[in-house]
């Protein structure tokens, strides 16, 4: 492994700047939104392909630029790298939701995700809600672990709750606190 590679791979677990992503910042966060959906595509009932142009669907994307003041997209950066995003909606609401969440692989396990969503919920005080794929067994312990930490042992919920739409797949797991 060169010294280039691992000078790159290096985080510190508190070495993660999370802050509100802006209009310049759309680019980034669209190419970080292809290596999401292509992380997840693998979790969707019979695998879910790109379209024709290589993307993937971008609803999600689009709702947290675009979506007025329900919606905060994040970016997150590590040695000024981008290294993941979340959006929130919700967030003039009674509850807020963690619609998407993402960190780059050469920087999980790094504390990088654990110490953004604790920043992410800490900017928006009240209940939350996230949802996950049973199957992404990855999200099933990184989920729990974030709910656990942030809500404390026993002040959180988990519940399986259909697909709206769409009885062919299975349900999505929910966790609230």
């Amino acid at each position: 492994m060169s010294s280039q590679y691992s000078a790159q791979r290096n985080t510190e677990p508190g070495d993660v700047v999370v802050r509100r992503a802006t209009p310049d910042d759309r680019p980034t966060v669209e190419r970080l939104w292809l290596l999401f959906r292509h992380d997840l595509s693998e979790f969707a009932a019979g695998g879910q392909l790109p379209n024709p142009d290589g993307t993937f669907r971008s609803e999600r994307l689009e709702a947290a630029f675009a979506g007025g003041a329900d919606w905060v997209p994040y970016l997150f950066t590590s040695g000024g790298r981008p290294v993941g995003f979340a959006f929130v909606r919700g967030v003039t609401g009674a509850g807020r939701v963690l619609n998407s969440f993402f960190v780059v692989r050469g920087a999980r396990r790094a504390g990088i995700g654990l110490r953004a969503v604790r920043d992410v919920v800490a900017r928006h005080p009240g209940p939350w809600e996230i949802a996950f794929q049973d199957a992404n067994e990855g999200a099933v312990r990184f989920w729990r672990r974030v709910a656990d930490e942030v809500a404390g042992g026993g002040g959180w919920v988990e519940e399986r709750r259909p697909v709206p739409g769409r009885p062919d797949l299975p349900p999505d797991v929910w966790i609230s606190f």
